[in-house]
């Protein structure tokens, strides 16, 4: 176990350390062409709402989660100050002491404004690190956390919007040399842009909402693990979709929603290869040459513009990065909730699959929310597992005070 444990840490840096450096083979087919970046862990789904609706909540309705999937959504949030805690077990099927915790609270300001806060923590439990002969270097618990901090307002009556500032810190081998360097923590300072817009309908005499989203999220600085080697993109994210909700009856309510996402990060290029030793060609300059696609070494901004149009198999491959969610929910009484949902990825970009089902209990000061994960044509690092997160309504907790 640990001996996986220790390949797992080593295979993370060694891709780190060779992003958007892959050697792809163009064989005029689909090819797997996964996009990778620096601390992955961000793009995890952290709370078990949105988590059994398949990963879907740029437009659901307003909730303590809400700066994962937009901070925009706090500024219509019904209560004055809420708190959240959610823990997901990780590779449960090898390990028992890898889980991802999350943590987030909000408090509104005035009618117009919300703040909110988080911290999302990764761990990897406990790790025996040994030298090249098998000695023992120490057991070490290697570990990745965010913390953010929010703003939402209100820009008219239906529109919100919201900036987000996120300090990320990554530890994934505690100092240890990696292929004869030294490694240290890899830290960004990242930041998200989101708007939200929501509006109560009416149609064929039935009540509801229309809602939709839009969240740029971890734009920030590349990250590095070590002195020597080429800083690597962190997982900026474009984020967007509708929701509608309908109310059947005074008790019984039902939302559908749609998330859109892709990474506005580079797409490794394929590089032209010797067709004698199928090794890469390298140019003057001392780098690999470029067969099709551009060149993945630019600057952020740069980075999440060329995001659009350097798909080495043009159009075709640049539709293939978007993936999607498809989730729905149905309330009873505002107290009992049913989820499901389903994610969708190009078989060429990860081929992430599943299906996402989930309950919700609400009574006045608490909630409590279920998700539970079945993955499709490949496994998946959360299937067999049972996520949670626990609610807290303050507002409640204060009513019932007074009561």
């Amino acid at each position: 176990m640990k001996i996986k444990l220790v390949s797992i840490v080593i295979l993370m840096i060694v891709v780190l350390n060779t992003n958007a450096q892959n050697t792809n083979t163009w064989l005029g087919q689909d090819p797997i062409n996964t996009i990778t970046t620096s601390v992955p862990f961000l793009m995890i789904a952290p709370d078990a709402r949105s988590g059994a609706m398949g990963d879907a909540g740029v437009s659901s309705t307003p909730d303590a989660s809400s700066m994962h999937w937009n901070p925009a959504k706090y500024a219509f949030i019904d209560d004055d100050i809420g708190f959240s805690v959610s823990y997901s077990p990780w590779l449960r099927k090898l390990v028992n002491d890898i889980n991802l915790a999350y943590v987030t609270g909000y408090k509104r300001i005035d009618d117009e404004q919300v703040i909110a806060a988080s911290l999302l923590y990764f761990s990897l439990g406990g790790i025996q690190f040994t030298d090249n002969q098998g000695g023992s270097l120490g057991e070490y618990y290697p570990n990745e956390f965010a913390v953010d901090v929010t703003y939402s307002r209100k820009l008219s009556t239906n529109l919100s919007g919201a900036v987000a500032t996120r300090f990320i810190y990554s530890n994934l081998t505690m100092g240890q040399y990696v292929q004869g360097l030294q490694t240290r923590p890899g830290t960004s300072i990242a930041a998200d842009v989101a708007v939200y817009w929501n509006k109560d309908i009416s149609f064929a005499d039935v009540e509801g909402n229309l809602a939709w989203g839009v969240n740029i999220s971890n734009i920030g600085a590349k990250i590095s693990y070590t002195d020597n080697t080429t800083k690597d993109f962190i997982p900026t994210n474009l984020r967007f979709g509708p929701s509608l909700t309908v109310d059947l009856d005074e008790f019984n309510s039902v939302s559908f929603m749609v998330d859109i996402n892709k990474l506005l990060v580079p797409t490794p290029p394929v590089y032209q290869l010797n067709d004698s030793t199928g090794q890469q060609v390298i140019g003057p300059d001392g780098r690999p040459v470029i067969f099709s696609g551009m060149d993945p070494e630019v600057s952020v901004v740069t980075g999440m513009l060329q995001s659009f149009y350097d798909a080495p198999d043009g159009f075709s491959e640049e539709m293939s990065e978007f993936s999607y969610s498809v989730g729905v929910e149905y309330w009873y009484d505002k107290q009992f909730a049913l989820r499901g949902g389903f994610f969708y990825e190009d078989k060429t970009k990860g081929n992430r699959k599943y299906f996402t089902l989930g309950a919700g209990l609400k009574y006045n000061v608490f909630g409590l929310d279920f998700a539970y994960l079945i993955p499709i044509d490949q496994q998946n690092p959360l299937e067999n597992t049972l996520r949670f997160s626990l609610l807290f309504d303050f507002d409640a907790f204060s009513n019932q005070n007074n009561k």
